[in-house]
């Protein structure tokens, strides 16, 4: 009787339940083609802005993060509290594809790029930015719905 009663309640709020962007996912689940969401592009320069605003991703849908580095500084990129808000495929990094259960943050020390291919999973608005800066353009703000 309570979990019909939760159940009632849950629906009659007008939830909504997050779903993947396609109904036939296939073979490959949630890796499929048709669940993939826009890439994220994200910059790392030594003045300029992260990325060109925020971004607004679907829990459920399978995303790239392509993050490059122009080695005008040593810079980094943090934001725990997203990259455990989603499921990591890979990351990789000049040729080599790792694949870890969690990390904190990257930092370049000289330009380069790594792309990171993941599931997002838990809503919320998360921030990823540059350690230690304040301004609005050394980071993005990532809602996932």
């Amino acid at each position: 009787m309570r979990k019909t009663l939760v159940i009632a309640t849950f629906l009659a709020a007008g939830a909504v339940e997050a779903a993947p962007l396609c109904d036939d996912l296939g073979f490959a689940g949630l890796l499929a083609k048709c669940n993939r969401g826009d890439p994220i592009e994200l910059t790392l320069a030594s003045g300029q802005p992260v990325a060109a605003g925020p971004v607004t991703l679907q829990s459920g849908a399978y995303y790239e993060m392509r993050i490059t580095a122009d080695g005008s500084g040593e810079l980094g990129l943090s934001g725990p509290d997203f990259f455990r808000a989603i499921w990591m495929n890979e990351i990789v990094i000049n040729d080599i594809e790792v694949r870890p259960m969690a990390i904190d943050s990257f930092e370049f020390d000289d330009e380069g790029e790594a792309l990171l291919s993941f599931i997002a999973i838990k809503p919320g608005s998360y921030r990823v930015g540059i350690p230690g800066t304040t301004g609005d353009a050394q980071g993005i703000t990532i809602t996932i719905q």
